[in-house]
């Protein structure tokens, strides 16, 4: 059963109650990472935001914000009607993201079938303006090294492993309702960083863990990172100016995981490593993890299709979203410098 409850105390809060005949705003994903910063800007606004999150969940992104929770998974279609009744928007955040997986097809039916589901229902509870977040993960990628853009060719065989087929046949089945007529703008972000990173993600991971001193060694590979707030203003702009059906990167800095280490490095006081290793020396070592994990049932702590990612720089322009929607992030040290300053507040630093 699906069951509704309020953070706080809307009673109390600015404005009229729920039932009012307001701007009502679903946000899936709200309690991570990127979906918490949207929330939080949505609610900054001025409109009223429902999300989605699990009994039992961890909802210390949602601890000081007035908004209206659906207890549910997203894989339900009970949950997913009770979410989308009375929207006026969808901030669609949510993914099963994972670079490891036991059984890809829950991560199949959460990343494409429920997206298709929600999407639908969405317009029919009457949301007139849909954001899909994709990710740079679904795009191709240069052979050169440059910068790839939303045009640069691509096709399923290039995506590795379940977590980018996924989202990749979700874009796909997305630009088709587009093509249909709902009203849905696609964003892709690239690895985004800062505060509230509470799981974190694989890039927060790499942060934590050199902000710390426990990265000695690098290889040869690149991203593109960008505040996750930036990412955030970037979903509300796709919102107010995107065009239906278009997608659009929103990147920050390409640097190298050599300069991203000497970056924190000088963020915290610490020694950037200098050791470098080939990919192909890591490469066993995440078949032993990935082995491991199957028995001990943890997640490992490096993958074979995350090893495999790292053989091509994540590199990315963004000169749509700047063109089109007036997106405009700011500079990359200040996310490095929110996220190590959050890890350290939250006790995991």
């Amino acid at each position: 059963m699906v069951r509704k409850s309020v953070a706080r105390d809307l009673a109390k809060a600015d404005g009229p109650p729920y039932g009012a005949a307001t701007m009502t705003v679903l946000v899936t994903g709200a309690t991570g990472f990127i979906g918490s910063a949207v929330a939080r800007q949505v609610l900054d606004r001025g409109e009223r935001v429902r999300v989605i999150a699990r009994p039992g969940g961890d909802r210390r992104n949602l601890a000081d914000l007035a908004v209206e929770i659906v207890e549910g998974d997203l894989r339900d279609p009970a949950c997913r009607s009770a979410a989308t009744r009375g929207i006026t928007a969808l901030y669609h955040v949510a993914a099963d993201y994972r670079l490891w997986v036991r059984d890809p097809a829950v991560m199949y039916a959460t990343n494409v079938d429920a997206t298709v589901d929600l999407l639908r229902r969405a317009v029919d509870g009457g949301a007139r303006r849909l954001v899909y977040t994709s990710s740079v993960a679904t795009l191709g990628l240069n052979a050169d090294g440059s910068p790839s853009n939303e045009n640069t060719p691509v096709s399923l065989d290039d995506m590795v492993g379940p977590y980018k087929r996924s989202k990749f046949l979700a874009e796909e089945a997305v630009r088709k309702l587009a093509a249909e007529g709902l009203p849905v703008v696609i964003v892709n972000p690239t690895a985004p960083v800062g505060p509230r990173d509470v799981k974190p993600t694989p890039t927060g991971r790499t942060v934590l863990e050199a902000a710390a001193g426990r990265m000695p060694a690098f290889v040869d590979t690149g991203l593109n990172l960008v505040h996750v707030d930036d990412v955030a203003t970037g979903h509300l702009l796709a919102h107010d100016k995107g065009a239906v059906g278009a997608r659009y990167i929103l990147g920050g800095e390409n640097l190298t995981l050599q300069q991203i280490l000497g970056r924190i490095a000088a963020l915290t006081g610490g020694k950037a490593p200098r050791l470098s290793l080939p990919i192909a020396a890591v490469l066993p070592i995440a078949y032993v993890a990935e082995a491991w994990a199957r028995i001990s049932g943890r997640e490992p702590f490096v993958t074979v299709d995350g090893v495999k990612l790292a053989r091509k720089k994540m590199f990315f322009a963004w000169d749509k979203a700047a063109r089109d929607l007036g997106y405009k992030p700011r500079p990359v040290d200040d996310a490095l410098r929110d996220a190590i300053a959050w890890f350290k507040a939250a006790g995991m630093l």
